[in-house]
C-alpha cells in the first residue's frame, strides 16, 4: 500500500506499530530485522514459528539457529515469547539461546510437534532466562521437558500442559508441587498424557481423607482431555476450587469417580455455569444427583455419550441448563425426547432444592452440615417453578428422525440439528 511519506514517517516512527516479530516459513528473517530495528526498546510479542516437514530437516535447523540468534539480543524486551519447532533437537538448539534475563516476559509458549519421537538432546535446558522472568502469567507446554521446575512455573495464572507420553508425564507429586506455587491459577488445562501407574493409585474411600489439599480459589476453568483417568482422579481428590466456572472432560472413561470429587467440592462453593463431557462414560442416576447441586450451571453439553437415556431428560432440574447439548448420544429415541414436553418437564417432585449458596468464608463441615440441614427442611416445603428449556442440539444424533426433529420445535424454541442432505450434499430442510 503507498501512502505519502509524512504517512510513512509516522508509522515508521511509532515503534508500538512495529512490536510483533514473527519468524517463520512466511515470513523472513529481513522483515523481523526490519522491525525489530523499529519497534526500538518497547515490549515485544516474538514468534518463532516451524510448522513440521519431513523434506529438508537440515535446512530447518538452520532457520531456527538463526532466527534464534536474529531475536536473542532483544528477549530482555520480550512481552511474549512462542516457538514452535517439528523435534526436541531443534527446541533444544532454540532454547540454548535463552538465558538471558526476561523481566518483561508474560507469556511463554513452547510446542514441540513430534512428540512421540525421541531426540538425543531429551533433556531440559534449564534455567531459561536465567530463572528471572518475574513477570511471567500464562505458560502453555507441549510436550516440553523442562524438568518440571518449580521456578518456571510458579505464581501462573494460566497453564496449559499436553503431550507427554510415556516417561515424561507427569506424576501427581509433581503436578501438585507445580499447582503449590500457583495459588492465583485461573485456568488448567491438561490433554495428551500418558496415565499413571495403576498400582501408585489409592482406593476410591480413601481419596476424600488427604490432609495436604492444595487450594486454588481463583480457579475459574479447567479442562482435561485424555489426561488419565486416573490422575484426573487422583488430582481433583486434592485440590480445592471453589471458584470454578467451566469443566470439560474428554475422553476419560469411566468419570464415576471423578463425579464424586465433584459432589464432595458442591458441598462448600462450586458455582458451575459450563460443563462438557465427550466420549466417557458415568452413572447416570449419580450425574443427575449431582447435577441437582449445581445451582448455577447454565450449559451443559454431552457429545458421543451413548449411555445417556431418556431419565437424564425427565428430570425437571436440568432443564434451568439452557442449552443443552447431547450431540451424538446414540441412546436417545422418540420415548426419551417427548420429556421435553411441558406438562412432562414440569414435575414436582423432581425440583432443585432452592436455597442460598454457602459461603466461601465459612469452614468446609459447617457449610457442608448447613445443606444437608438445608435439604431435610425443604424436603416437605414447596419449591419455585422450573423454568422451561430453551434450546437443545441433537447434532450427530443420527437415531433422531426429520420428524422428531419437527416435534421437538412444537415445545423448545431453539432445536439445532445437522441438515438432511440429498444424494449431492445440499440440505434439503432447514
Amino acid at each position: 500500500m503507498l501512502v505519502c511519506r509524512y504517512w510513512r514517517d509516522v508509522a515508521v516512527n511509532t515503534p508500538e506499530l512495529w512490536a510483533t516479530i514473527c519468524v517463520s516459513p512466511h515470513d523472513s528473517l529481513k522483515k523481523a530485522r526490519r522491525r525489530l530495528a523499529r519497534s526500538k526498546s518497547v515490549p515485544l510479542d516474538i514468534t518463532v514459528n516451524f510448522s513440521p516437514r519431513v523434506e529438508n530437516a537440515t535446512g530447518v535447523m538452520e532457520s531456527i539457529v538463526r532466527a534464534m540468534d536474529l531475536v536473542r539480543p532483544a528477549l530482555w524486551r520480550a512481552r511474549s515469547f512462542r516457538l514452535s519447532v517439528p523435534n526436541r533437537p531443534q527446541a533444544h538448539a532454540a532454547l540454548l539461546r535463552c538465558k538471558e534475563d526476561a523481566p518483561l516476559l508474560e507469556t511463554l509458549s513452547i510446542c514441540i510437534f513430534h512428540s512421540m519421537q525421541e531426540g538425543h538432546c531429551s533433556s531440559p535446558c534449564l534455567p531459561l532466562f536465567n530463572g528471572h522472568t518475574p513477570r511471567l502469567r500464562s505458560c502453555s507446554f507441549t510436550s516440553f521437558n523442562f524438568g518440571w521446575d518449580r521456578r518456571l512455573v510458579s505464581g501462573l495464572r494460566v497453564l496449559q500442559l499436553g503431550g507427554y507420553w510415556n516417561g515424561f508425564s507427569p506424576s501427581v507429586e509433581k503436578l501438585l508441587d507445580v499447582l503449590r506455587g500457583c495459588p492465583n491459577l485461573e485456568e488448567l488445562a491438561l490433554r495428551n498424557m500418558s496415565d499413571v501407574d495403576p498400582e501408585a493409585s489409592i482406593p476410591l474411600e480413601q481419596e476424600f481423607i488427604a490432609t495436604k489439599v492444595v487450594k486454588l480459589p481463583r480457579l475459574t476453568k479447567a479442562s482435561f482431555s485424555y489426561a488419565g483417568n486416573m490422575r484426573v482422579r487422583m488430582l481433583l481428590s486434592q485440590i480445592s476450587f471453589p471458584a470454578l466456572e467451566s469443566l470439560d472432560f474428554c475422553y476419560l472413561d469411566n468419570l464415576t469417580p471423578v463425579l464424586e470429587h465433584l459432589r464432595q467440592q458442591s458441598l462448600t462453593s462450586l458455582p458451575l455455569r459450563h460443563l462438557r463431557i465427550e466420549s466417557s462414560f458415568f452413572n447416570e442416576p449419580k450425574f443427575v444427583t449431582l447435577l441437582k447441586r449445581f445451582m448455577s450451571l447454565t450449559t451443559l453439553e454431552l457429545i458421543d455419550i451413548e449411555d445417556v437415556s431418556g431419565f437424564l431428560l425427565k428430570v425437571s432440574s436440568f432443564s434451568d441448563a439452557e442449552p443443552i447439548r447431547p450431540a451424538c448420544c446414540t441412546s436417545l429415541g422418540l420415548s426419551q425426547t417427548r420429556a421435553l414436553e411441558p406438562r412432562r418437564m414440569h414435575n414436582p417432585g423432581m425440583e432443585l432444592l432452592a436455597g442460598p449458596a454457602a459461603s466461601r468464608g465459612v469452614s468446609s463441615t459447617s457449610a457442608s452440615a448447613h445443606i444437608y440441614a438445608l435439604t431435610a427442611g425443604r424436603c416437605g416445603s414447596p419449591v419455585s417453578a422450573p423454568h422451561r428449556l430453551t434450546s437443545i442440539d441433537v447434532t450427530r444424533c443420527h437415531q433422531i428422525s426429520k420428524e422428531m426433529v419437527q416435534w421437538l420445535r412444537m415445545y423448545v424454541r431453539d432445536v439445532r440439528c445437522e441438515s438432511a442432505k440429498s444424494v449431492w450434499g445440499e440440505p434439503v430442510v432447514p
